[in-house]
């Protein structure tokens, strides 16, 4: 032979040694798997953790814009 052996030859199970069987059962086992849906669900949870607390900031700020408006106006009729 004229050319050289590939230096990694490919590796792991074609269907016709059970690949196919394998890669089903790796299928299977990801779907019943609830890993992802519990980190689904503590994203969701934090989410609305997240809107609540912007709406009480928003509500805070009403208040405390008009207090340093008159902080403002304080410092500005002493200088």
């Amino acid at each position: 032979m004229l050319t050289a052996p590939a230096l990694h030859p490919p590796r792991g199970r074609g269907p016709e040694e059970g690949g196919v069987i394998a890669i089903r059962k790796r299928l299977r086992m990801l779907r019943t798997s609830e890993r992802g849906a519990t980190a689904i669900e503590y994203g969701l949870i934090c989410a609305l953790i997240v809107i609540a607390m912007i709406a009480g900031l928003e509500s805070l700020a009403g208040g405390s814009s008009s207090m340093w408006g008159r902080v403002l106006t304080n410092v500005s009729a002493v200088m």
